[in-house]
Parts: C-alpha cells; sequence; structure tokens
C-alpha cells in the first residue's frame, strides 16, 4: 500500500492556494465577516504535540503544514495503537467500501425503482466481496431525469472521512479506488454529470449542483479535514477523467466555498458545536453574603435536543440561498 495515493498532503493544497486551504478548515457556524474561525481538534490524539494541538485548539494552516505536516492521516494508515484508542474513546469504526456500496445501492434501488443501477453486488469465492461497474449510461424511470437526481439531497450522519460519500479509497484497508469504480453518493452524481455533459461550462454547472446536494457532519476535527479534503480531490479527479486536464482554481475555491458549508463540525446528538453546552453560574448578592447557583443547559437534563444553550450548527439551504441552523429541520416532538 502506498500511503501517497489515499493520503493528500495539505502542503500541496497550499501551494495550489493558501486559500483554498483556508476554506476547507473554515468553521461556517461560529465564522463572522470581521473573524473568521476554524475547525477544531476536537480530540486529543494530538495533545502531546504541544500548544495548538490541544482538544480545543482551532486547526490552523500553520499546524498542519510546516514542520508537523502530514500529522493528519486517514484512518488506515494511522498506527494499529491509534485507531484502536479512537474505537475505545469516540467509538469510530470505519466501513468497508463494499458495505458502504450495499447500503448505497439500497438508497437508489429506491430512488430508481429497480436494482443495479450502477454496479451489480459480487460474492466473491474466497469470502471477499465486490462489485461490477454497471455498462452504458444510466437511464432515468419515467417522470424523473438525471438533473433530479444530482439534486436529491444526501446526508451522511457522522461522516468520519465520509467513505459513504466519496470512495477515492477504501477507509479501511487503503487501498485506491479507480474513478471508474467508485460508489460514493457523490462519485454517483459526478458519473451521471459526466454522462450528461459536453463543455467543461455545461460540466461545472451540473457539478457544482450535485456538491450542493450532499451534507455531512463530524465531531473530530482531524476526520473532517480529510472528508473535506476527500471532497475536494473528487472533484479533480472526475474533471481530469471528462477533460483530461485538472480544473482551474477559482472552480476548485467555489467547491472547497460549498464543501465547507456542507461537511460541517458538529455533536450529532446535540446539532450543536462539539462541546459547546455550558453550565451557567449565577451570583446572587444580599445584603450579608452572595450566592452562586448553577444551571446545567437544558437541552442535556431533559435530553431535548431543541433546547441546548450550545451554539447551534449552521448549514447552507442552496436552493433557497439562505443559512439555516441545523436543528431546524428536525421537528419537535
Amino acid at each position: 500500500m502506498a500511503s501517497s495515493q489515499i493520503n493528500i498532503r495539505e502542503i500541496e493544497i497550499f501551494e495550489r492556494s493558501p486559500e483554498l486551504l483556508s476554506a476547507l478548515l473554515k468553521d461556517r457556524t461560529l465564522s463572522t465577516d470581521e473573524q473568521p474561525v476554524n475547525i477544531f481538534w476536537a480530540t486529543n490524539n494530538y495533545a502531546d504535540m504541544g500548544v495548538g494541538y490541544q482538544y480545543a485548539d482551532q486547526i490552523t494552516i500553520e499546524s498542519i503544514t510546516g514542520k508537523n505536516s502530514e500529522i493528519i492521516k486517514p484512518r488506515a494508515i494511522k498506527s494499529r495503537e491509534m485507531q484502536q484508542q479512537r474505537s475505545r474513546e469516540m467509538a469510530e469504526v470505519f466501513t468497508p467500501s463494499w458495505i458502504c456500496n450495499k447500503q448505497n445501492n439500497l438508497v437508489d434501488n429506491a430512488w430508481f425503482g429497480r436494482e443495479n443501477v450502477f454496479n451489480a453486488e459480487v460474492d466473491n469465492p474466497d469470502g471477499t466481496h465486490s462489485w461490477i461497474p454497471s455498462e452504458g449510461k444510466i437511464t432515468f424511470p419515467e417522470g424523473k431525469t438525471w438533473r433530479d437526481y444530482i439534486n436529491e439531497n444526501r446526508l451522511e450522519i457522522t461522516c468520519g472521512e465520509a467513505p459513504y460519500l466519496v470512495s477515492r479509497y477504501d477507509s479501511v484497508i487503503g487501498k485506491p479506488i479507480p474513478v471508474e469504480r467508485r460508489i460514493g453518493l457523490l462519485d454517483r452524481k459526478l458519473r451521471v454529470v459526466g454522462e450528461n455533459t459536453g463543455t467543461t461550462g455545461e460540466w461545472l454547472k451540473a457539478a457544482q449542483s450535485a456538491y450542493k446536494s450532499i451534507y455531512g457532519y463530524e465531531w473530530q476535527g482531524d476526520n473532517l479535514v480529510l472528508a473535506r479534503e476527500a471532497l475536494l480531490y473528487t472533484f479533480i479527479d472526475y474533471y481530469k477523467v471528462k477533460f483530461g486536464c485538472e480544473p482551474q482554481l477559482k472552480s476548485l475555491q467555489y467547491i472547497a466555498d460549498i464543501i465547507s458549508w456542507n461537511i460541517w463540525q458538529m455533536d450529532g446528538l446535540k446539532c450543536v458545536v462539539p462541546d459547546s453546552c455550558r453550565i451557567i453560574r449565577t451570583t446572587v448578592q444580599n445584603l450579608f453574603d452572595s450566592t452562586e447557583t448553577m444551571q446545567e443547559c437544558e437541552g442535556c437534563q431533559k435530553d431535548d435536543i431543541h433546547k441546548h444553550n450550545g451554539v447551534y450548527c449552521k448549514i447552507k439551504d442552496w436552493s433557497n440561498d439562505k443559512v439555516v441552523t441545523f436543528v431546524s429541520l428536525i421537528k419537535q416532538k
């Protein structure tokens, strides 16, 4: 296994454009026009590296491109010890690509009303599992078009490195997957885009729509960086297959901005920025002394997702061009 094939180096993104890497690190919930804020580590795996690598520290360009570049690695090439630690502490368990494919196929079976649309699953004699990509152009059921498909919203919860969205490599064994065999939800949309567009302008517009329809959230900052990078490089991969060259920087920047909105850092049980709920201390002063009271977050106390005092995460509703809180999409009891 050549790690260079699956491990995207942040310094390479920085050398393309510092603004490009900056977009992939941005936290859209906490950032303002005056004060940009980055996603934070949200893991102690790097704490022994000192200042800038503690649990609550933001992930900065400097922390991942200088002398400590390449510290963020896909799970498949992390040390066995770190893999086990993250499984114990954060229940981090990644799914093999063949299972991602099987589950993604179920989504498409329901949407298309038939099976084996993008591939046929195969059980090999040695006990392993694989798939055979379908040949020819994808056809669509009556009443549905290819544009309907690429605009259909899809969400990967607790996405880790986003193996259900994009499949540049098998996140368990680390084996690269060629473009024509990829099985992610976004991969399928980009296949359809490639089959139904001709010019670069047509392709870019359709691909941007596909990216605007793909969402995912993750707690740990390093995983989030990997997921965002994977989505960016997937864009490059499919463009190169279609046109034989790399996309222009302005196209990459636009996609990176979409990714920074759609793949975000969140506590999935509370819909807030991780660890942002707090205990509120109130001091009451009377004539003789003072009394301090402590009030726990009501949402945490009552297990009510709509009553947390943490920072509710924001995402972009691209169809209406507005920013909404993710929790607002969840119906109240």
